[in-house]
């Protein structure tokens, strides 16, 4: 590569981060369309090769198969769970009293005699009614939104906009993905097609290792904590349990986070130490699970990302880009890892290095 085209490279990838800086308002949906399509690009290949006697689905039927069961199931998690963590919040929150009460009278006066510092008392019922007043300001938050965009026809337009593009684009680029890589393809020039195929391939591997994997690991532990802890009658069971799944792309974050607040939520819903080894076994039962079975089989060992990398990814891609950069930080991250994976072969075999 001539210097020339080393600095057109580097002048694509700055006007490309500049236009994604300016255009992330509106790039949102297409993000979050293409996230969704990548995530069932492989169950429609498998279903549109399905053949019983004479029919065959084809791609627009797969697409519709996939999309029908993408669409159920994200109207399941807002028709089902979703209340059902309200229900939970509501019913820990008319408790907090009790739970402050026993707080003061019990745990504050042993750390006052081990600790020999002074502590001031929780003032339950203050501390419930702000928490409460939050909660039901952010359970409204949609209703609220719906309020002050209907006072702007610009701005109602452009949210009905985003809420209508997501499904529409994510079900053409699922219709037309091969298509669209295909296309990509052919643009190359024709030397640098191994190179670009070599990359592409350990580019799938790590983004499905994230994307799909991971995904399917976050979803099954949220469900293996959420379950455990219902088994043991805990209040937060459904709201503990999905966020420790939710953190678990950063290893051992979801797993510390959710023993923790579970363990304090325990404490205070039974009042009695005895009722953290259950909570603690549930957690290492749900660890050692995605250990020894889940992560070797559905993310494998492809991706490695350090988990201080995921989280510098995360934080940067925030703080650049909104929430556009957190939705894309992760898969960026993968991109570049395995490019300079091909760098660093490449310097391996160079005679600078070998000499």
């Amino acid at each position: 590569m001539t210097d020339a085209q080393k600095w057109l490279v580097f002048a694509f990838l700055i006007t490309t981060s500049w236009l994604v800086y300016i255009l992330s308002p509106i790039l949102m949906p297409f993000a979050f369309a293409a996230m969704l399509a990548y995530l069932g690009d492989p169950l429609a290949d498998k279903l549109e090769i399905i053949k019983i006697k004479k029919f065959q689905l084809g791609r627009t039927g797969a697409v519709i198969v996939v999309f029908t069961i993408m669409s159920i199931i994200i109207s399941a998690v807002l028709t089902v769970i979703i209340p059902k963590i309200e229900l939970q919040v509501g019913q820990f929150l008319a408790q907090f009293p009790a739970y402050a009460k026993w707080v003061n009278e019990t745990i504050i006066p042993w750390l006052e005699q081990y600790v020999g510092v002074e502590i001031s008392q929780i003032e339950g019922h203050k501390i419930s009614a702000i928490i409460k007043g939050h909660w039901q300001k952010a359970g409204q938050s949609a209703w609220a939104l719906m309020g002050s965009v209907s006072r702007s026809g610009a701005m109602f337009a452009e949210w009905i906009m985003n809420l209508v593009l997501i499904p529409v684009i994510t079900f053409y680029l699922l219709r037309d993905w091969d298509h669209l890589v295909e296309k990509v393809r052919d643009l190359l020039p024709r030397r640098a097609i191994p190179t670009a195929v070599k990359l592409a391939s350990e580019t799938d591997i790590v983004l499905g290792a994230f994307m799909r994997g991971q995904f399917y690991v976050m979803l099954a532990l949220g469900t293996i904590y959420s379950v455990g802890l219902w088994f043991l009658d805990l209040n937060l069971a459904l709201l503990i349990g999905m966020m420790a799944g939710l953190i678990s792309f950063v290893p051992y974050l979801g797993s510390i986070v959710g023993i923790v607040v579970a363990c304090v939520a325990a404490l205070l819903q039974y009042q009695d130490p005895v009722y953290l080894i259950p909570v603690s076994i549930v957690f290492i039962v749900g660890q050692s699970i995605e250990g020894m079975l889940l992560t070797p089989w559905l993310v494998g060992d492809k991706i490695g990302l350090h988990p201080v990398a995921v989280m510098f990814s995360v934080l940067a891609g925030g703080q650049l880009f909104g929430f556009l950069g957190v939705l894309l930080a992760l898969p960026v991250a993968s991109v570049i890892m395995v490019i300079l994976r091909h760098i660093h072969e490449i310097y391996r075999d160079s005679d600078f290095y070998s000499a």
